[in-house]
Formats: structure tokens, C-alpha cells, sequence
């Protein structure tokens, strides 16, 4: 983990943000286990422990800083806005398993905007997200193992 973590520091330091101390706990909440997205409320409760005053803005604005410079990815699942440690910048796509969570990343053909504009004329596509979801290899094992 402290890799990752010192990896998101240069990052930020090259584009000359601040590395404090909450920005560090922000990366340490994703940087633990950086196969899984995880809920900014739960990075929030994380952060209140030991700066209660941290607005809940505060901490999405700063994650909305380290998605533009390549270190995590957000998205948003049901209700809830999730971020996930990333510290690339390629842009790839996911498969997410239904039962344990783990993200893998889907290595594929770079989608070609310029089509999407020919079939809806007059538009500008800004970005996608394609996911897949369904059940993992290792999940998989461990429910043909069961029978």
C-alpha cells in the first residue's frame, strides 16, 4: 500500500497540489484494497474519526481533483457516488463481480466517438463508462466447489 500511496503523492506534487494530511488519509482509505470501489460516505466516516469538522463537499471535491489527474476512478452505483484507487492514465474499462466486489479491468478496442456523432448528429460525447457485471473466476470456483 505504501506504494500506492507514494505514487499518488508524486502525482499530486508534479501537478503542485498540497500532500496534506487528509489527502494522505484519502488515498490510504483506497489505496487499501485497490481492486474494490468503495463508498465516499465510508471514506468520509473514515476521514471524521480524526478530523470531524472535514465537510462531506470537502472530501468528494478533492476526489473530484485526484480522478482528473489519473489516481482514482469515481463512478456512481446505486445511490451512492464510489471511488475506486487507480493512479493511471489510460483509460480502460471494468468487470465488477456481483458477489465479492473486485473490479478486473477489461483490456479492449478504444471506442471510436466519431461514430456515436454520425448516428446522433450534432452531439459531443464527453465520456463513457462501460462495466461489466456478473460473477468472478474465484467466486465462480468456490460455488462449483460447494456442489
Amino acid at each position: 500500500m505504501q506504494e500506492l500511496v507514494e505514487r499518488a503523492q508524486e502525482v499530486l506534487k508534479r501537478n503542485h497540489l498540497r500532500w496534506t494530511k487528509q489527502r494522505k488519509m484519502m488515498i490510504m482509505a483506497v489505496a487499501d484494497d485497490p481492486t474494490r470501489y468503495i463508498d465516499i460516505t465510508s471514506v468520509d466516516q473514515y476521514l471524521r474519526q480524526d478530523y470531524p469538522g472535514l465537510s462531506h463537499n470537502t472530501i468528494y471535491r478533492n476526489f473530484k481533483e485526484f480522478e482528473e489527474l489519473g489516481i482514482v476512478e469515481l463512478r456512481q452505483h446505486n445511490d451512492q457516488m464510489q471511488v475506486k484507487y487507480c493512479c493511471d492514465s489510460v483509460h480502460h474499462h471494468h468487470f465488477i463481480c456481483d458477489r465479492c466486489g473486485r473490479v478486473q479491468e477489461i483490456k479492449m478496442m478504444p471506442i471510436d466517438d466519431a461514430f456515436f456523432e454520425k448516428q446522433l448528429p450534432g452531439i459531443k460525447i464527453t465520456g463513457h463508462s462501460f462495466e461489466l457485471h456478473g460473477i468472478c473466476a474465484r467466486c465462480r470456483a468456490k460455488e462449483l466447489n460447494k456442489k
